[in-house]
């Protein structure tokens, strides 16, 4: 396993929507290494865009901090549902070191991917789980926090960002 690099906004492949990924061999090495890199970040979700692979990939572990390791791995994942509930609350991510922004998501999905051994599944997702899984998909359909900003916001946020100060 190995700790792969991590882009940084505004590298254009984050901005790429993804190709599905297949599970085979060299989609399970890529996301070990996908986890070591995440918790060497230390983060909690970590796409395939992220370190340059542009499939329909990603890892998390949202427990692992709290000492609890329970990692995943995703492919092709799809949002079936989502809950009318929506909470807005602080999201960083590892593409934007540094900067952390309100982002509002709904507080509950319904999601189904496909496990790194071919085998479809399903699961109802609430909280934390949930939207560490949304911020990912993000990443796989091409879009990073700032996207989700009203347009003023963004720009200042940006501008900061590139500016290499805090907002």
């Amino acid at each position: 396993m190995a700790v792969l690099p991590i882009l940084r906004w505004p590298d254009p492949r984050l901005a790429t929507p993804c190709a599905p990924a297949t599970p085979d061999a060299a989609t399970r090495a890529l996301a070990q290494d996908m986890l070591e890199t995440m918790y060497a970040a230390p983060g909690r979700g970590l796409a395939a865009p992220q370190v340059g692979a542009l499939i329909r990939l990603f890892v998390m572990d949202v427990t692992w901090k709290e000492g609890t390791h329970a990692p995943r791995i995703l492919l092709n994942p799809e949002i079936l549902s989502a809950s009318a509930t929506t909470a807005t609350g602080p999201e960083g991510c590892l593409s934007i070191p540094g900067l952390t922004t309100d982002i509002t998501r709904p507080t509950g999905i319904h999601l189904r991917w496909t496990d790194p051994h071919g085998d479809r599944r399903e699961e109802t997702l609430t909280g934390f789980a949930a939207i560490c899984a949304q911020h990912e998909i993000d990443h796989l359909d091409g879009r990073v926090t700032f996207d989700r900003l009203p347009p003023d916001r963004r720009a200042a946020l940006e501008a900061a960002y590139l500016a290499g100060r805090p907002a």
